[in-house]
């Protein structure tokens, strides 16, 4: 017996895939935004590809502010930004 696979939508593309290939981007109790590379950080998750472009989609389509109902700073994309960054050059 197969177990089913959690599938998220990504808030940049639109697109569902499994919960394990994606970056899960939090909201804290603080309401501050931040990547949760883990996954199992207390909070609201939304979830992105692994990718800038969806990241960029996100931004610009305010993805994350649909998500987390909340105007989301630019000082904050551009720290998911570099996060992605980091996160891509490993």
């Amino acid at each position: 017996m197969n177990k089913k696979v959690p599938m998220r939508q990504c808030v940049g593309c639109g697109e569902m895939k499994g919960k394990k290939e994606m970056m899960r981007v939090l909201k804290t109790a603080e309401g501050d935004i931040v990547l949760d590379v883990t996954g199992k950080k207390n909070g609201r998750g939304a979830y992105l590809c692994k990718s800038m472009e969806c990241l960029k989609k996100a931004r610009k389509g305010k993805g994350l502010e649909r998500s987390f109902k909340m105007n989301i700073p630019n000082e904050v994309y551009d720290s998911l930004e570099r996060e992605f960054e980091e996160f891509e050059a490993e």
